[in-house]
This record gives structure tokens, sequence and C-alpha cells, in this order.
């Protein structure tokens, strides 16, 4: 073929003068031709300098190796740490995964299904938008592909994986009553049912403490949580209007924008003398342990979530059918304790 360079797997199945069948099969999986061929194949690759376009190979699949993941805000970190440990997970098992983020917004969701749809995936692990999402056409998707859902729980797909938010609410709850005051709780916009179910946690967990509990609204719907922690604190700051000294965080980016109103506030955080108030989160974002105070909050346990999503998926798509009923399986949150509560 002289300098041509080859371009595809029938020219290099040509030029290399092994067929096409075979290098196809090689190229499915190394392992599954002899050893002799396998080194015939390895050398012409060396010498015709050939990278196939796996992506190509990967499309003319009757059961392609791709694996969909749909986030609904990677800027959070939560949910970029969440999608690190999932490719992570895919690429070990022999998965190609393909990382798309909503952005907060339904069309864009809408988009990366259709998208996802298109590249005809094995499976997909979604966090669902939650309340902007397009329920029914999330739905329709999880229909046709096997589905895991994980961190928004909106009765879709096979299998739900995430926390249990009436257990850890209540076991930071627990902890801030027995050390001081009891909290108010700063509510998180209502993007997703994680921000009902925290606050249905919060309620239950104050009532069967005895205590009165009281709850910080926000007007705010976007995913920009940080600004909305700083924004009202510092209102309420302001207008002396903070319920309690301590204050219960629905995640830890509204607990991070608070200890930023605090701070511009001249009030000290923690729980040691001298200190204002007390500010606690949840998630255990992977920041919350660089804030300034260290943050106190709940962890999710982000490994055994990420690794039963994967397993589950795995499972349903090796399975070949339909679950007779849809799975839940919730984690426990882990008290981690520094010096801001």
């Amino acid at each position: 073929m002289g300098d041509t360079r080859i371009q595809t797997m029938e020219e290099f199945a040509s030029a290399s003068g092994i067929s096409r069948p075979t290098v196809s099969k090689y190229f499915n999986d190394p392992a599954s031709v002899r050893n002799t061929t396998r080194e015939r194949i390895e050398r012409a690759l060396k010498q015709f300098d050939f990278r196939p376009n796996i992506f190509a190979v990967n499309q003319n699949r009757k059961l392609t190796k791709n694996i969909g993941i749909i986030v609904p805000y990677l800027a959070d970190p939560f949910f970029a740490e969440m999608a690190r440990m999932i490719e992570r997970r895919c690429i070990d098992a022999g998965y190609w995964p393909i990382l798309f983020s909503s952005h907060g917004q339904r069309q864009l969701e809408i988009n990366a299904l259709e998208t996802l749809r298109s590249l005809k995936p094995a499976g997909a692990l979604i966090a669902p938008l939650g309340r902007a999402s397009d329920l029914d056409a999330v739905r329709k998707f999880a229909e046709d592909v096997p589905t895991v859902t994980f961190d928004s729980n909106q009765e879709i797909g096979e299998v739900f994986v995430g926390s249990d938010n009436f257990q850890s609410i209540g076991l930071i709850v627990d902890y801030l009553c027995r050390t001081g005051e009891p909290p108010c709780f700063f509510e998180m916009p209502p993007v997703n049912p994680n921000a009902m179910k925290r606050r249905s946690a919060y309620i239950r967990a104050m009532e069967l403490l005895g205590q009165t509990p009281e709850i910080i609204h926000v007007g705010e719907h976007g995913w920009e949580f940080e600004q909305v922690g700083l924004k009202e604190g510092k209102r309420l700051i302001s207008e002396r209007k903070l319920p309690s000294n301590t204050v219960l965080c629905s995640n830890d980016r509204i607990a991070i924008g608070l200890l930023a109103a605090a701070y511009e506030m001249g009030l000290r955080v923690g729980r040691g003398s001298g200190c204002a108030m007390r500010v606690a989160g949840h998630d255990d974002h992977p920041w919350s342990r660089f804030t300034c105070p260290a943050l106190t909050t709940v962890s999710q346990d982000y490994s055994a979530i990420v690794d039963t999503s994967v397993e589950k998926l795995f499972a349903i798509m090796n399975s070949g059918s339909k679950q007779d009923s849809r799975e839940e399986t919730l984690f426990e949150g882990k008290l981690i304790l520094r010096s801001s509560a």
C-alpha cells in the first residue's frame, strides 16, 4: 500500500493478511484469539501504525460497551466526585463511560437522554434533576435502557441507590441538641426530593427530642447553593433573625455560604469559647474539611453508593430481563465532627 495510511479495519486486515472476522474478534476481546494470532496482529499494528476507531467498533456491536452517566450539576463537587468514581468503576469493568451534565436545566437533561439513546448504551446511571425533570421522558428512556438511578429518588428505573436522609439528619440533630442550643434548619432550594426529605427528617428528629423545629425558608430555586447561603445568611445575621445560634444546613454547600456570611459579618463560628454560632452541614462535600473552621457534617457513603449502583446496573444488563419490582437501597450516613459545631 506504499506510504498510504491505513484508515479502516478492512484495509488493516488486507495489509496484514489476517481475515477481517479475526481482526474484529481481536478488537472486541484480545483474549478471544489464539496467542500466535494475537501476537501477529499486534506486530502488524506496530508495523502499520494502525489505531482503530474504537467508538465505531463499539457502535457496530449489537450490545455496545457504552455506559451513560447523567448528573444534574457537574459543578457541584458532590456530583463531580460521584461521576469520577462511577467512571472509574465502569472503565475497570471494560466499559466506556459517557458523562453528561444537565446543568440544572430540563431541556439539557432531555438532550442528554436523546443523545445517549442514539449511542445505543448497554445501560445508564442517572441522578435525575428532580423537580425540573421531564419525568415522562426519563421514564420512557428507562423503559428502553437498563437504568439505575442514584441520589434523587423519582420512581424511575429498576433500582434506586442513595442515602437514608432520615437516619443521617436524625444523627446530626441528636448530636447538636446534646452539645448546645437545638439547631434551626437552613433548607436548600427545592431542586430535588432530597430537599423535602431532609426538611421532613429534621422536623421529625426535633419532635422526637421534644424540641420545636425552626426552619429558614429560601425563595431561590437554582443550584447556586453557596450564594443562597451567603446572601440569606448575611440578611438573617444583620437583621438578627436567626432562630438559633446553631444552624443545621440541608447540605454542605449551603453551609459553606453561611460560613462566608458569618465571616463577613464578624461572627466567629465554632464550638469553643468566644464563638457566636455553630454551623453544620450534610453530605461531607469534598471541600468541607478545608473550610475555616472545618465543617461538621454527615458523610454520605460515596463508595457504597457508587459500587452498589454499578453492580446493580451490571446485574440488570447481564440478566437481559426486567425485575419484577423496583428495588431501593439506602445507606446510612456517618457523623463527621470538625470545628464548626
